[in-house]
């Protein structure tokens, strides 16, 4: 059934942070203000490739109402960060690698001032030549960017013998794909309050998808013990992976340890254009090859990332390209060849996708060419070729089996979106079925267009990768169920979907329940709320909590009531008799006393209340967990995935053919992610990932030249709005898994944005003929002369 409000029933609920954000009252850590605050900012580099001669603050720090200006200097500890490999300064020394890097910062009592504080800072630069292509980097006499060269990262992977196999092949498809620099275009940009405390403690209220990992680089920067810093990283106004790396937070603290006072820095959009991370632009250049039957022989690709001057997690999302540039397709023989190169562009890192989006857009592109050159409909040649249940992952890896490929290929090729492509004429000037709303046909210049594509998308953070999780339970002296956990809420829907596993877990009510996320000295460490892992965590945390909570609840309870355990369960609000537990629980509440519904419409007596419970026990009542990350066998290739999620997308396109304008007008989400945990969360992923590839399809591209961004601020970045996402959304939740199954519900943040580009592109090419390789869409390729239409009516 599709997933909506109707089918949904009672598990739709209203967001616990909804009204908040709706009304505009909810605060983000950005809107937070203290009356003794200091306004930081941060001198950056106007040069994308310089060397520093001198830097002269004097100025800067006489100007009335300055309290501090700090260069590298004034670092205590560790004058670099990066959640993987440290290379990215704090402030430069010597040398800037991009228009983003920072030399100095200035804390002073109004934003005016630290303008002007900025402005009086003198640095001297002797510009480098700029290297602003993964081109000109790897070309031979190129200016190393760092000590170890211009390659971040290279990554290989192969079995048999490609070359040889390519000899065999009855159809050989070579083409070279491109994808953009996309923008994560977060509603909140970077930024945040650094408060001392007269503990001596530093509290940090910044955006970030991890805070324990904030508060040891920023230890490190400090040079301090992780417990001097508290990190408070929740509610967030958006990120998509773009504020899982530090940001502002180095020059936050190192402003409020140095003056004694809160600082607050927030960037303006323009600033977070300029430094803030964007999605790799790659280019991929494939061959692949069929035997006369279809079946997939042989697939080279070799894959150029642009990381830009940092490394942050730019290998990782290369090592993720790899697997990805095979996915859920049988090849015999494979050879995949990856660089990720060092340039002076703007920083490229963690995006919603991970280098799934640009791998996949290639990938699916030659199956469509291959099905093309054979004759075979798209669908059925991805069949003909997709893995097998038994198979093992894309790198040879032993993987948690499901069914969920065969499923989502079945589902697609069922709908009706599908079924109506084969009532389209690819290449006609006016398609058969191309018609309105009501029957009138379209003007002759719209073409209509159906395609689709195949995705199989890793979760977690892979093997060989710190990956941890875990979570506490405990009943509170006010009687509330308190969830801790250390994961944030960025608008992913964490507090919704959480609040509903626990309410079904333990027959709760709202009111019963506490959550507690985004605070290091509340939480446990349960990793960072990235690589589509959330949301499996919880379930599997809860899980692994319910039993010994629920226990230690009874027992208590027991005790109290001078009962056994066994003849008691929990219901909302505290403690019922086993004998009134009802199949389908429906709170309700009179005043204080709770009754739970029984089977004879009758209300069940609540024996004790949580809050009597809380003051009766005789000790603390708690449960705790910690594990890791599901992981693959430990010889398989550092990243490699366990757990995947599948899914198959169908869109119809509309596309104008006088101004090469598309419109997509209806799509078409199957995906196999095991049990729903939340209906409106689910929806809303991939509705909003769909989004996301929209913009990253069609019009988003953050340009660059000579190491400069073109594209400034959003007057000149277009993001899909309302207007552009007119059409249908239809999302099939495939929920079931092979009996036994001990992983639960899978990811689906990130599988929501992958699919609808390679999907896009194909529904172009049925529409117009025109094969797009090259991301966003340029419309100038799919104009045509009016001269053109008219004859092509006048052929059909």
């Amino acid at each position: 059934m599709l997933l909506n409000m109707r089918a949904s029933g009672g598990r739709w609920r209203i967001r616990p942070d909804g009204p908040g954000k709706v009304t505009g009252k909810l605060a983000y850590l950005t809107d937070m203000a203290r009356p003794d605050m200091l306004i930081g900012l941060v001198l950056r580099s106007p040069h994308p490739h310089a060397l520093i001669a001198g830097i002269r603050t004097g100025r800067a720090m006489r100007l009335p109402g300055v309290h501090a200006v700090v260069t590298h200097l004034d670092i205590p500890g560790l004058n670099g960060f990066g959640i993987a490999r440290q290379d990215q300064p704090v402030f430069c020394t010597d040398r800037v690698r991009y228009i983003g890097d920072a030399v100095a910062a200035v804390a002073a009592e109004s934003l005016e001032i630290a303008e002007q504080a900025l402005r009086l800072i003198e640095v001297d630069y002797e510009p480098l030549p700029v290297v602003d292509s993964p081109e000109k980097a790897l070309s031979e006499g190129a200016l190393p960017l760092h000590p170890q060269g211009n390659v971040l990262h290279s990554r290989t992977y192969g079995r048999g013998d490609a070359g040889a196999a390519f000899a065999e092949c009855k159809h050989v498809v070579e083409q070279t794909y491109v994808t953009p620099r996309q923008m994560h275009t977060y509603m909140e940009t970077e930024g945040g309050l650094f408060v001392p405390e007269a503990d001596g403690r530093l509290t940090v209220y910044a955006p970030t998808q991890h805070g324990f990992m904030d508060r040891l680089q920023l230890s490190r920067i400090l040079a301090v013990p992780e417990t001097a810093i508290r990190v408070v990283s929740s509610p967030i106004g958006g990120s998509f992976g773009g504020k899982d790396e530090l940001n502002i937070q180095p020059y936050g603290a190192l402003l409020a340890v140095h003056t004694g006072r809160p600082v607050k820095i927030h960037n303006s959009r323009r600033e977070s254009v300029r430094v803030g991370l964007k999605r790799h632009p790659m280019t991929i250049r494939m061959k692949t090859g069929t035997d006369a039957a279809g079946k997939l022989l042989a697939h080279e690709a070799t894959i150029v990332a642009d990381t830009g001057a940092y490394a942050t997690l730019g290998a990782e999302v290369l090592n993720f390209a790899v697997e990805h540039v095979v996915g859920p397709y049988r090849f015999a023989n494979i050879d995949v060849k990856a660089l990720s190169v060092y340039t002076n562009n703007g920083m490229s890192g963690e995006f919603r996708g991970f280098g799934g989006n640009q791998a996949i857009f290639a990938l699916e592109g030659q199956m469509d060419r291959l099905a093309e050159l054979h004759g075979i409909d798209p669908w059925e040649f991805r069949r003909l070729n997709m893995r097998e249940t038994a198979d093992p992952g894309p790198l040879g890896q032993p993987i948690a089996q499901t069914d969920g490929a065969a499923q989502v290929w079945q589902a697609l090729a069922d709908c009706a979106l599908w079924r109506e492509r084969n009532t389209l004429c690819a290449g006609d000037a006016m398609s058969r079925g191309n018609v309105r709303a009501g029957g009138a046909a379209q003007p002759p210049w719209i073409r209509t267009g159906v395609g689709a594509a195949f995705i199989m998308h890793g979760a977690g953070l892979g093997v060989g990768i710190p990956d941890p999780a875990g979570g506490r339970l405990q009943l509170s002296a006010d009687g509330r169920i308190e969830a801790s956990f250390g994961y944030e809420e960025f608008g992913q829907g964490l507090l919704s979907t959480l609040e509903l596993m626990l309410i079904e877990t333990f027959d709760a009510d709202p009111e019963d329940l506490r959550i507690v996320i985004g605070d290091t000295d509340l939480v446990p460490d349960s990793g960072s709320s990235t690589a589509s892992r959330a949301t499996a965590m919880m379930w599997r945390s809860i899980r692994n909590m319910r039993l010994p909570f629920t226990d230690a609840l009874l027992e208590a309870a027991g005790k109290a009531l001078d009962r056994p355990p066994e003849t008691l369960r929990l219901g909302p609000g505290g403690i019922y008799a086993a004998e009134s537990r009802h199949p389908d629980p429906a709170p309700c509440a009179d005043g204080d006393e709770v009754a739970a519904p029984r089977r004879d419409g009758t209300r069940a007596e609540r024996l004790l209340g949580y809050a009597e419970l809380a003051a009766l026990a005789e000790k603390p009542i708690r449960a705790e967990t910690s594990f890791h990350f599901p992981t693959t066998d430990q010889t398989a290739p550092t990243g490699a995935h366990f757990l995947y999620t599948y899914s198959a997308v169908a869109v119809k396109v509309r596309v104008d053919t006088l101004t090469g304008r598309i419109r997509v007008v209806d799509q078409f989400h199957a995906v196999a992610a095991g049990p729903v945990m939340n209906p409106q969360g689910f929806l809303g992923q991939i509705e909003g990932g769909s989004s996301m590839a929209l913009g990253y399809t069609l019009t988003e591209e953050a340009l660059m030249e000579g190491g400069h961004y073109v594209t400034r601020n959003l007057d000149t970045y277009l993001i899909p709005t309302v207007a552009d996402q007119r059409g249908t959304v239809s999302v099939l939740p495939i929920e079931e898994l092979p009996e036994g199954d001990p992983y639960g519900p899978r990811g689906v943040g990130e599988v929501g944005s992958v699919g609808l580009a390679p999907a896009i592109a194909a529904a172009v090419a049925q529409a117009t003929g025109v094969r797009v390789s090259r991301l966003p869409i340029e419309p100038k390729l799919l104009q045509r002369k009016p001269g053109f239409l008219v004859k092509a009516v006048s052929v059909e």
